[in-house]
């Protein structure tokens, strides 16, 4: 597996990170626990060295999972997490929090159920609005100052967020949803990472699994479990309409002997150099058909075609749910 560098900070991670947050949380039933550490600890012998995980998976869950699989080899990863939901007495989400407070108490319990004394890339989940950008760089600031925290990030950002944020304390990298159906970084933020020599980690970068074709306009979503029951891209009649999405992935990846999912991945990593993604995996299938992507070389007319045929398919559905839409930074 090659590395990237994230920013100029220099965090080296592998070119291909995973996801964990599907293990426990999101997108359908939990995996086992056994199950989920031979994942992980699959990963990194295949060369992973890049995790990312967050206290609102499960929530809980995901961090002692993720703490668990990764204590033999902690010393040689990066391990990503997340504050800013408020949680209640049940672990339900039920707003933002970003009080400097509320980090400091995040990050402790982070730290205990990840087992370990320092988080390498810390990020925080949403913007919160009632709270300055600038006092919460301050805050993992002091964080970086204590060693509890090595790098701090920004996840779903706006650029004059990250903009802000950045004049107080170094971002090490943004982490928004991008993929070959989700170009909107595309728009300004891409240009401001370069600017700013912020590295940029892309979550969902197989189309919460709608990329990889092994999800048919049949496909049934639970709706207790699987976040992808509310995403307006998934019904019925939406899947269907996108699926000449799959149609184009198919047979590309046929032409080049290889899977949608590789196309997917190789196409973001060829946008930029510092661009890393990290898809979901919850089996050790998923993975051997994810990390070739780092191997897959697609020439400018391959991107060129990729990029032609997309910008022809008119996509139907939002990406996400109305309520995840709605705490986005504007």
């Amino acid at each position: 597996m090659k590395t990237r560098q994230l920013g100029r900070n220099g965090i080296s991670v592998s070119e291909l990170g995973v996801g964990c947050m599907g293990l426990s949380f999101g997108l359908g039933p939990a995996s086992e626990k056994a199950e989920g550490i031979a994942m992980i600890r699959g990963a990194f012998e295949r060369g992973v060295t890049f995790f990312d995980t967050a206290e609102g998976y499960g929530p809980f869950t995901n961090e002692l999972l993720v703490g668990e699989a990764i204590e033999p080899f902690r010393d040689q990863i990066v391990i990503a997490t997340k504050f800013g939901f408020k949680l209640d007495e049940n672990g339900a989400m039920v707003g933002l929090d970003s009080r400097p407070e509320h980090i400091r108490d995040v990050v402790e319990a982070s730290l205990r159920r990840l087992r370990t004394d320092h988080i390498d890339l810390l990020y925080q989940h949403r913007v919160d609005p009632t709270v300055p950008i600038e006092d919460v760089a301050g805050t993992v600031q002091q964080l970086i100052i204590e060693g509890k925290v090595k790098h701090f990030g920004l996840s779903e950002a706006s650029p004059k967020t990250v903009r802000r944020a950045h004049a107080v304390q170094t971002v090490a990298a943004v982490q928004n949803h991008y993929s070959l159906w989700m170009r909107e970084p595309e728009i300004e933020l891409l240009s401001l990472c370069e600017e700013l020599g912020i590295g940029f980690v892309s979550w969902g970068p197989l189309g919460q699994g709608f990329l990889t074709g092994q999800i048919t306009p049949d496909t049934k979503f639970d709706d207790a479990t699987d976040l992808r029951a509310t995403f307006p891209r998934f019904t019925p009649e939406a899947l269907k309409a996108n699926f000449a999405v799959v149609d184009f992935l198919r047979t590309m990846a046929a032409s080049k002997g290889a899977s949608p999912a590789q196309i997917a991945l190789a196409w973001l990593l060829a946008q930029k150099p510092w661009i890393v993604p990290i898809p979901g995996a919850t089996k050790l299938a998923h993975l051997d058909d994810n990390l070739p992507a780092s191997d897959l070389a697609l020439t400018p007319e391959d991107l060129r075609q990729i990029d032609d045929a997309f910008a022809a398919i008119d996509v139907k559905g939002a990406p996400l749910s109305e309520g995840l839409t709605s705490i986005a930074d504007r």
